[in-house]
């Protein structure tokens, strides 16, 4: 595990603005790892030992959120943000321009 790498998915993710989600693809793109998306989750499902992060705005590829974390859909609502359906949320309307 390389908790510089960590940091640096951390860093990202806390510049996703509120109303905003990012990918876990966008991220790895982002920190120059482009093919670690898997890395991303892994790092965002260990973040409570390291800090406090606004992991509940990374969604998958599709806009999906995380299988089993029932919160996340209402803070992303809190924050504005829309879904397609249930778990889905709106990505051409909500995803972060970060580029």
């Amino acid at each position: 595990m390389n908790e510089d790498l960590f940091y640096l998915i951390y860093a990202v993710v806390e510049e996703i603005p509120k109303g905003k989600v990012a990918t876990y693809g966008q991220i790895a793109k982002l920190i120059g790892k482009t093919k670690n998306s898997r890395l991303v989750g892994k790092a965002l499902k260990m973040s409570a030992i390291y800090g406090d992060f606004p992991c509940h705005r990374v969604v998958n590829c599709a806009g999906k959120t995380a299988p089993n974390w029932i919160e996340q859909i209402s803070l992303l609502k809190s924050e504005g943000v829309g879904f397609k359906c249930e778990n889905q949320v709106d990505l051409k309307k909500y995803q972060w321009d970060c580029e």
